[in-house]
């Protein structure tokens, strides 16, 4: 953020989560929690009011949970990164929000530090998100699909595969090379030494690839390589 002060906005429901929160990020010089949220209802008249660069969304709330909020918020333009709060790693609804547009998740537990080193991230626009834990995430929710609905879950699962190798399609060779980088976890200076190409041309393609695809955010491109089957399930981050 270049030295510049992280606007965050806080919406759970648990009065105690936020003031949790509120102790916890208070303590970091280059954050101020300008606003705080009890509901996702409340979300569109927070961001007007404060105009934050965050919000460290909950995603289960009683009346508008986080992926809807999330969903209209993101529509928004010049709208504020989401980093989803949840306590639950292997949740439908967390990959929902990633679908929709959240940059990554942290889990309630998750220590101080580390939550306040995902905002940062997050503001900077560095998704907060391994591949690693993406596949892990989509393993989880893929087999719990499909042990409750049978051939459903498989025939969706398909479904969404060829919508994003059709999607991806459009792209150029370069650009499709970047997406899958970007699908493998690879930070533009990895992108730039394995496919030849300076860091200023790989934020071009990413940029790019982003707007072709009507896209928020890198997680967004890797979960789009990945619906596809461009990722081999033996990489690494």
């Amino acid at each position: 953020m270049g030295g510049m002060t992280i606007r965050l906005l806080v919406v759970d429901d648990d009065p105690l989560v936020r003031a949790g929160l509120a102790l916890m990020l208070g303590g970091a010089d280059d954050l101020t929690i300008v606003g705080e949220g009890a509901d996702g209802s409340e979300v569109p008249a927070l961001i007007e009011r404060h105009a934050p660069d965050v919000v460290l969304m909950d995603i289960r709330m009683p009346r508008v949970d986080g992926l809807t909020a999330t969903e209209e918020l993101r529509r928004l333009p010049g709208a504020p990164q989401v980093l989803v709060l949840t306590t639950f790693h292997a949740d439908e609804q967390v990959l929902k929000a990633l679908r929709a547009g959240a940059a990554g998740f942290v889990l309630k537990d998750t220590p101080p530090a580390e939550i306040v080193d995902a905002v940062r991230r997050v503001a900077a626009g560095d998704p907060v998100l391994s591949p690693a834990v993406t596949r892990q995430l989509m393993s989880h929710v893929a087999g719990g699909g499909a042990a409750g609905a049978g051939g459903t879950a498989g025939r969706a699962t398909d479904a969404r595969g060829r919508t994003a190798a059709a999607r991806l399609g459009s792209l150029a060779e370069r650009e499709r090379e970047v997406a899958i980088a970007v699908g493998r976890g690879q930070s533009n200076a990895e992108i730039a030494a394995s496919l030849y190409l300076s860091v200023p041309t790989v934020k071009t393609h990413v940029s790019r690839i982003l707007a072709k695809l009507g896209l928020n955010n890198r997680v967004q491109i890797a979960l789009l390589a990945h619906d596809a089957g461009l990722l081999d399930e033996d990489d690494r981050p």
